[in-house]
């Protein structure tokens, strides 16, 4: 039976369901490696700040080198009855040297020692991320590259509305991801804040040294409010905000494989080796790590809404709820780089269709341009577009398309309409006639590839 370390008050031993239903090491073991970095530099601070001595000092950090040898080769046991990664790594260390090992805890508690081991996950795991992040995005950007002269129909409502470069409508992607980098590279100014020296909730009377202890650690800032710093989960619900938005990302990227890949789309043909199949029809090769990436969106929002309900009516300081923010958090990381690892081969590995100019026949999709030919030759915008409102009407109804008709024909919707209007109808015309900054002219295109490219270098 293992003794509790904070047992000295109690004469009676935990209920074994209390002792099931309150331990964390199942889940927190992960943290042992950001325990042991904070609990050695914790005790060079007490160290230097002579509340134990430079022996003491140098046989924690040895066998805390030792203890984290253990853990990193799979020996060491975790105890469940020891409740969490805290516990279970302080008594293994007094177990191996002694009463050395009893002083560690000194000018901490487990409150800000949890707070600190979650910051220094996330900040590894959110630095990780955005390196994930820029894989995607050179998976795009390459995708694009191949095919970057290819057109394709622009949707809007789902129809086509105009046609745009292939390599622009992946170079959005591109884009969104990039905001996803700049809010993961934010975070990192809060969640690199040290909490630890706040001990229970008051801080301490011991002569500590916070910031030479955010020295060695590597903390920018060190937290200026005792209370706020055992408290406050704003940094990990911060990054699960983060982690919902890349999901609902890659949930639309992921939603247009899916789509394009369809028969009815036929748009692009997405690789074997990123596929499965039926159990019954052999025809079938299945988008499904699309679809499941497209699924697993559902459980990043649901890790946000679970930390944000959990902590939303809690007082000040520290209270046992927040227990559960780790399982979501560490779920939330896992699900993100599996996803964006996931999708970046997937994307890398895309082959577009050929198309042909019947992609576009019977879409009107020229009729935005043929409006702004009739803009230049000085008719009014709302006038011009009913004029080839009605145009599109005609054609309908008379079963052609627009560029077949003759100049008599067009005249009379609109004298303006000249020889030179059946190049504008042209496919390519319109979108080399897309010039305006962001657009998806091919100059405008090659400019954005070029400087992604330099970029993500």
């Amino acid at each position: 039976m293992a003794e509790k370390l904070w047992g000295g008050r109690y004469s009676k031993e935990t209920d074994k369901l209390v002792e099931a239903f309150t331990e964390s090491i199942s889940f927190d073991s992960r943290l042992a490696q950001y325990d042991i970095q904070g609990s050695a530099a914790h005790a060079k601070m007490l160290a230097k700040c002579g509340i134990i001595s430079a022996k003491e000092r140098d046989a924690i950090v040895k066998g805390l080198e030792a203890v984290s040898k253990e853990i990193a080769a799979g020996t060491f046991v975790f105890d469940p009855a020891l409740e969490d990664v805290h516990m279970n790594i302080e008594s293994a260390l007094t177990k191996r040297i002694g009463k050395a090992g009893e002083k560690l805890h000194t000018a901490r508690s487990r409150n800000d020692q949890v707070a600190l081991d979650l910051r220094l996950y996330l900040r590894d795991n959110v630095s990780r991320i955005i390196t994930l992040i820029c894989g995607i995005q050179k998976s795009f950007v390459g995708l694009a590259q191949k095919y970057h002269t290819d057109i394709i129909p622009g949707y809007t409502h789902m129809q086509h509305a105009q046609p745009v470069l292939f390599a622009h409508h992946l170079l959005a992607y591109v884009e969104m991801f990039e905001r996803d980098k700049g809010r993961l590279a934010d975070s990192l100014a809060r969640i690199n804040v040290l909490p630890l020296g706040a001990c229970a909730l008051a801080g301490t009377g011991l002569p500590i040294d916070r910031e030479f202890t955010a020295k060695e650690l590597g903390f920018k800032a060190v937290a200026r409010n005792s209370m706020d710093a055992v408290a406050d989960r704003d940094f990990a619900i911060e990054f699960l905000s983060n982690a919902a938005l890349i999901g609902m990302h890659l949930s639309r990227v992921c939603e247009e494989m899916v789509l394009w890949a369809g028969s009815e789309f036929r748009v692009i043909e997405i690789d074997e080796a990123y596929c499965t199949g039926s159990s019954i029809m052999p025809q079938k090769k299945n988008p499904d790590i699309a679809e499941l990436v497209r699924g697993k969106t559902g459980r990043l929002y649901g890790n946000l809404v679970s930390v944000m309900v959990m902590m939303k009516g809690l007082p000040m300081a520290y209270n046992r709820d927040m227990q559960e923010d780790k399982e979501p958090v560490f779920d939330s990381v896992d699900t993100i780089a599996s996803s964006l690892a996931v999708v970046a081969g997937m994307v890398g590995n895309l082959q577009l269709k050929e198309h042909r100019r019947a992609k576009f026949d019977g879409d009107f999709s020229y009729a935005t341009d043929m409006a702004e030919y009739l803009v230049k030759k000085g008719v009014p915008f709302r006038k011009a577009h009913k004029v080839v409102g009605r145009l599109v009407s005609y054609c309908i109804d008379k079963g052609v398309e627009m560029y077949h008709l003759d100049m008599q024909t067009l005249k009379q919707f609109a004298p303006e309409f000249d020889g030179d209007i059946y190049r504008v109808m042209d496919i390519c015309a319109c979108v080399s006639s897309k010039k305006s900054s962001g657009g998806t002219a091919q100059k405008n295109v090659e400019k954005a590839l070029a400087d992604w490219k330099r970029k993500l270098t």
